[in-house]
């Protein structure tokens, strides 16, 4: 049976829920931007689009582009809820489904597509059924495969619905740029071009030799995308992770030991509270500290054990941190564990050890309850800004979750 994919595409999500929070904002250029004093465009409307703001630039830039833009700070707490709700709506439909992103999941709905009257059928009806419910438009494609799925709903948008079926993928790849498939990116995008390569018809008839000996193993890879073969399939369970991390772009850039230190406990905290509650812990600890010239770098400490109590990694990152001689200012710092392995749930046999457990017990459920770490480490309350945002790999569901609260 011929597979058939479904990738379904928010449009300008987070600027969408924005204008339909607030119908004043409707029909105008609005940029959704972060509550820090540091912060850059995170997406913008389609009337933004349309005077030339872009995803990453600073305020100054986008007023720039259009002087009566307006500002959003974004609130992460509607945008998880949606994504949430948006999960629901899928699941009416097929019960695999990927939630790749916050805006983006793909749906198999080869073997459900018959019963909603076909595959654009069931398309139109979810993206009524999104209009509905949210007042936001969705780009939906669909195709044999996730990467010609992909595609087909980046070429559609703003709100659109396009079917790519097996016989027409060759035809629609053969003068698309090499810079539209989903995972080529600018540097991989030159290269090809160095070749003479710029679309995908020709790096599909380019020899799978010569990509190798350009790329090594990637070049089997390109060749295949270039002919739109894809061998992903659906995540529909997350895979175990290979490590629990969490970090921040800090408000202003910081050398007081005390704050750098404050933050540190902050993001220990985040770490090992998602790692108990996902029942994980990991027994290497790293760091990394990103400067303000964007230099970046990680180091990294093997610990006896596996832990994920919030002290232990506090401990083993300031441990890291005193390895290190800092050269600047620190723009960016984070925390993360890995090595990770499942918790046994066995019985601690130590009266302190115990304590120990039953406090983080407590405190994470009052957290995971009312949200926002309303219970923290006093080390840290009050010195510091408690960011609210989404991880690049957040999920509704599952460790990538983080539950977001005002």
């Amino acid at each position: 049976m011929q597979k058939l994919i479904l990738c379904a595409d928010m449009d300008a999500f987070f600027a969408s829920v924005e204008q339909q929070a607030n119908p004043k904002l409707r029909g105008k250029p609005i940029a959704v931007i972060g509550s820090a004093a540091r912060t850059v465009v995170v997406t913008r409307s389609y009337e933004a689009r349309a005077f030339g703001v872009k995803t990453g630039m600073n305020v100054y830039e986008a007023k720039k582009a259009c002087p009566h833009l307006i500002f959003v700070a974004g609130d992460n707490e509607k945008y998880t809820y949606t994504c949430g709700e948006l999960e629901k709506i899928y699941r009416k439909y097929t019960p695999d489904i990927e939630v790749y992103s916050i805006d983006e999941a793909f749906l198999d709905i080869t073997s459900t597509h018959h019963l909603f009257g076909g595959p654009e059928a069931l398309a139109a009806q979810i993206k009524r059924e999104i209009k509905d419910r949210f007042s936001i438009n969705c780009t939906i494609g669909i195709a044999p495969n996730i990467l010609i799925a992909k595609l087909a709903s980046d070429i559609s948008k703003p709100d659109g619905l396009r079917w790519v079926k097996a016989d027409e993928v060759s035809l629609l790849l053969e003068d698309m740029p090499v810079k539209e498939l989903w995972g080529i990116g600018p540097k991989t995008t030159e290269k090809l071009r160095l070749m003479g390569i710029s679309t995908c018809g020709a790096l599909g008839r380019t020899p799978a030799s010569l990509l190798r000996s350009r790329f090594g193993i990637m070049g089997e890879h390109l060749k295949a995308m270039g002919q739109g073969r894809c061998e992903r399939v659906i995540a529909v369970n997350e895979a175990a992770p290979k490590s629990i991390g969490h970090s921040m772009t800090l408000p202003k850039d910081i050398s007081s030991r005390r704050q750098i230190e404050a933050y540190m406990l902050q993001l220990s905290d985040m770490v090992g509270s998602r790692a108990r509650k996902h029942g994980f812990a990991g027994s290497t600890v790293s760091l990394t500290i990103r400067y303000p010239d964007f230099e970046t770098f990680t180091k990294q400490l093997h610990l006896p054990e596996q832990t994920n109590h919030t002290q232990e990694i506090y401990k083993a990152g300031i441990r890291l941190l005193d390895s290190i001689k800092l050269k600047d200012k620190v723009r960016l710092l984070g925390i993360s564990i890995s090595s990770l392995g499942r918790v046994t749930g066995q019985m601690t046999l130590f009266k302190e050890q115990a304590k120990q457990k039953a406090l983080l017990s407590a405190v994470d459920a009052i957290n995971d309850k009312y949200g926002g770490f309303k219970v923290t480490w006093a080390s840290y309350s009050g010195m510091i800004e408690r960011p609210k945002v989404i991880a690049p790999a957040w999920k509704p569901s599952g460790v990538r979750n983080i539950k977001i609260k005002k």
